[in-house]
């Protein structure tokens, strides 16, 4: 199996990725999240991966955290979840997010997520409760210790009802440096009123 990945950025076009390693092209598909931490095209980046192997395809997930693999690998262990819905969930809320939406048992955060309805919404509180609590950095209240303000601003982005690449755009636009989560938001809505 392929754990891990560094190389560098030949392509991204969300939710697809090509690493460039020793001359041979992986193609990837990645989270959101995974994506607004990736440097320009042509930099070195290092990805923690998981292979999906199918009938008729072999799929490599990247990731930029371990734990969105973690979730991600959890998340697939779901009767009725597949890499697909996975990723749109780590694309729509972060991890921490998703925690407490399960601790708190919140079915109304998880619809928002796009592709995520009711019924799947409702499995993943059932299936998932035990093992929320295996994910790094999750305390029995549900609050992360260090929630980046980048996966913050994007889950509330989606929240106002950007589509996760729109809202992953709009991160991307913002020059680098420490920012809150809230100066983020701002600066990212700014940049939507002008485009």
């Amino acid at each position: 199996m392929i754990g891990s990945l560094r190389g560098r950025i030949a392509a991204k076009t969300p939710p697809q990725l090509l690493v460039d390693v020793g001359g041979v092209g992986y193609e990837l598909e990645a989270p959101m999240s995974t994506f607004l931490h990736l440097p320009a095209i042509g930099q070195e980046v290092s990805l923690l991966t998981h292979l999906v192997v199918r009938e008729d395809a072999q799929m490599l997930y990247g990731f930029a955290s371990q734990d969105e693999r973690r979730l991600f690998r959890n998340l697939l262990k779901v009767s009725g979840i597949g890499p697909k819905i996975a990723l749109a969930l780590l694309s729509g809320i972060s991890v921490e997010a998703f925690a407490q939406c399960i601790l708190k048992e919140d079915v109304a955060a998880l619809i928002r997520v796009p592709g995520i309805g009711r019924k799947t919404a409702e499995r993943l509180l059932v299936e998932m409760r035990d093992r929320v609590a295996h994910l790094e950095g999750v305390t029995g209240t549900g609050r992360s210790d260090e929630a980046s303000p980048e996966s913050e601003a994007l889950g509330a982005l989606v929240g106002l009802g950007y589509k996760p690449v729109e809202a992953a755009r709009l991160l991307q636009g913002i020059e680098t440096g420490v920012h809150t989560t809230e100066e983020l938001i701002r600066r990212a809505l700014q940049g939507a009123a002008r485009d």
